[in-house]
């Protein structure tokens, strides 16, 4: 237990295998520093890049970012991790996103353009097989990217009524729901043409959603009505102060938790963004370092922001300064091939 009798945070660390990470790494997070301390590994499936908490903390779940596909299980306990089965099967290829929605655990394949739902037991255990699978159809410009669909993400939006997957090949945004356990298409919302659309976060007031482009160095501004399940592009913000000299490849996005700021993280070239919201746009503040190379992922917390830094091998973490939003490093930890952080 942390002072005063409160529980000691955990963070959560996914990584890739095959390039020789340690499987799902557990760190302590010290509350007053921010500051990571490795407490244990496990290594029961390959590559799991990608990790959510259940709604009660309970449960972690990871995907197996493999050709196969799978998803699996475990209960957290205290300094470790247990896992709780055998990985369940997705249906599709290279899953890169997971999230809880409506008593399942819904995944995002990359490498088959498709969305599964895979029911959840009330102890948080995992059905034995896959309840539906949503395929993604179209393409875009990008002769190299945008062959076919590529879905890289897939969340619940804040009202939790709605299941919203981001799609990189189709440069579309998809809304749906659960029918029988399989989700179905509400609506799709079209992006800019060869953008190659990555992730979202929403505004916590959940009247906006923030669009990470991966293709192109942007971030673009959604209007999002919960009522009727409807995204509305309404601006496209650079997240670098120039053009890249390459292929920048954006990763991970972040919103503060009181709705002013948004972070997001580059690969190609090593930085953490800062961009302040503004209404219905928002305003680059300036860039930092992101303590490492290859940040493939962040997370922010409690004044704090977290970058997993896949290829230099570590997770980085910040203090944020409440009036700008910038980071200021405080200190990282080694883990190899470092994939994404969740806290918890």
């Amino acid at each position: 237990m942390a002072d005063g009798g409160r529980r000691q945070r955990r963070a959560f660390i996914g990584s890739f295998t095959a390039a020789g990470g340690r499987g799902l790494v557990t760190a302590a997070v010290d509350a007053d520093s921010g500051a990571l301390t490795v407490l244990s590994s496990v290594d029961g499936v390959p590559d799991p890049s990608y990790l959510a908490l259940s709604h009660d903390g309970a449960t972690l779940y990871a995907v197996s970012e493999t050709a196969e596909g799978a998803v699996a299980a475990y209960r957290v306990d205290g300094d470790k991790v247990t896992q709780t089965g055998p990985p369940v099967l997705v249906g599709g290829s290279g899953p890169t996103h997971l999230s809880v929605f409506d008593g399942h655990v819904l995944t995002a394949n990359y490498g088959s353009g498709s969305i599964t739902a895979v029911p959840v037991s009330p102890d948080g255990t995992l059905a034995s097989a896959a309840s539906g699978v949503l395929q993604h159809t179209g393409s875009g410009p990008h002769t190299r990217r945008q062959q076919g669909p590529h879905a890289h993400q897939v969340q619940p939006d804040p009202s939790g009524r709605w299941a919203v997957s981001v799609d990189l090949g189709t440069d579309s945004v998809r809304v749906c729901t659960l029918t029988d356990g399989a989700p179905v298409l509400h609506r799709e919302t079209a992006l800019r043409p060869g953008s190659g659309p990555r992730h979202l976060a929403f505004h916590p007031d959940g009247s906006y959603a923030y669009v990470l482009n991966e293709l192109t160095p942007t971030v673009t501004v959604c209007q999002w009505d919960a009522a009727s399940g409807v995204l509305k592009p309404l601006a496209e913000t650079p997240v670098l102060p120039g053009a890249p000299a390459g292929d920048a490849y954006p990763s991970g996005i972040a919103v503060s938790p009181d709705g002013r700021f948004v972070w997001t993280a580059t690969r190609g070239e090593d930085v953490l963004s800062v961009l302040a919201v503004e209404g219905e746009g928002m305003r680059l503040v300036g860039t930092v370092p992101c303590g490492g190379h290859w940040p493939r992922a962040i997370a922010a917390s409690d004044g704090f922001l977290y970058a997993a830094n896949e290829r230099s091998g570590d997770v980085t973490w910040f203090a944020v300064d409440p009036g700008t939003g910038l980071p200021r490093r405080g200190g990282a930890i080694e883990v190899p091939a470092a994939s994404c952080v969740v806290l918890g």
